[in-house]
């Protein structure tokens, strides 16, 4: 059967994009604005086979996806604001014990229940050090239904080639906003499932990385039985509180990720070939900074823009590259300090001319917005 076109929102395509890439365990909280994620897969989880949870409050939910994970089923969980700041302690749990899960978070105004209906992009700094601790996370941003689709299928991707949580950091205008969609056959888009063991039971160490550097992982119920714990552990998944053991865990964390790091940054670019001006940005705002750039060309000044897809692990060699053809970048974002123009600056150092465009009042940023910083 012929998938049609068909109107959805933003955080629809965020449960048909996990179902499609396997997902069969939702465990969630209601919460302002990424309920209809939670509603959609009440519906939709029970019909392919898959659980849906409502759970007690963030925390739990968070706890909740792990278990099903170890337990060998891909799963997720969808939060905004006040809830993504519960489900961290449990999100760390997840970067040490290599549980691969995703984490849905459609972010909102803020601080604490701030204008809880209306978007930001003040979150992208807790998105990366929201936990304690030496951890690396992957972080993706949509700008459109369609990557609202296609980015969850890529996160469950990553995340189970590479046995690490995986955030889809989107926000409120993009989550509410409906477009026409037409969703992909079964088999169009890759979908990569966890590597599981190969040895015998009684030489399995859950942690013990392959050639590739990533550790297969079995799961519970299953012949294998094993170990996993929060505490600093060794391959076999007991805790080592040896310094050797501790330099080998924490490094094992950060290499596996950096190893195919050219496998994992995503960006994509818009008119760059002759531009003057660099315009950078990140999911909704990504579409007000294309709209701005086609009418700078019109007065004469050459515009281009470089999405970043993958927020985290920053794109520093791709915003470097383009940056260093002009003269000017311009970061427009929906947040107070510029979280993301911080970075630019720190790979772009003093010499460029960085220019910050920030809305912070619960209102999107606009191209005129933009157009008022380079004419």
């Amino acid at each position: 059967m012929v998938e049609t076109a068909k109107l959805i929102q933003g955080n629809q395509a965020i449960a048909e994009g996990a179902i499609y890439a396997g997902a069969r365990f939702f465990a969630g909280y209601p919460i302002t604005p990424s309920s209809e994620v939670a509603e959609e897969c009440s519906r939709r989880m029970p019909r392919v086979g898959g659980v849906y949870m409502q759970m007690e409050d963030e925390i739990a939910s968070m706890g909740a996806i792990v278990g099903a994970s170890l337990a060998g089923v891909k799963s997720f969980t969808a939060t905004s604001g006040p809830g993504f700041s519960l489900m961290q302690e449990n999100l760390g749990f997840a970067v040490m014990a290599e549980v691969p899960c995703v984490v849905v978070n459609v972010q909102r105004s803020g601080p604490s229940t701030g204008l809880a209906t209306k978007p930001a992009q003040s979150d992208i700094m807790q998105v990366r050090w929201g936990r304690h601790g030496d951890q690396i996370v992957i972080a993706l941003s949509p700008s459109s239904v369609k990557e609202c689709f296609d980015l969850t299928v890529q996160a469950f991707n990553l995340s189970e080639k590479f046995r690490v949580p995986v955030i889809l950091a989107a926000d409120e205008i993009v989550a509410h906003m409906r477009e026409n969609f037409t969703p992909p056959a079964p088999g169009e888009l890759q979908v990569i499932d966890r590597k599981k063991p190969t040895v015998p039971p009684e030489q399995y160490k859950p942690f013990e990385p392959e050639s590739d550097g990533i550790a297969p992982l079995a799961a519970y119920g299953s012949e294998y039985v094993f170990h996993v714990t929060s505490s600093m552990h060794g391959p076999e998944g007991v805790s080592n509180n040896n310094p050797a053991n501790a330099t080998w865990k924490v490094s094992q964390l950060h290499k596996k990720l950096e190893l195919y790091r050219d496998e994992i940054v995503l960006t994509k670019t818009f008119d760059v070939e002759d531009m003057d001006i660099l315009l950078v940005a990140f999911g909704a705002v990504t579409r007000a900074a294309r709209a701005a750039a086609v009418e700078a060309r019109k007065t004469g000044i050459k515009a281009g823009v470089l999405q970043l897809v993958t927020v985290w692990p920053f794109p520093d060699r791709e915003l470097a590259q383009l940056a260093g053809r002009v003269k000017t970048v311009v970061v427009p974002e929906m947040n107070y300090s510029g979280q993301v123009a911080g970075e630019v600056r720190r790979v772009l150092g003093p010499d460029p001319d960085i220019k910050q465009v920030n809305k912070f009042n619960g209102q999107i940023i606009t191209p005129q917005d933009i157009l008022k910083a380079i004419i």
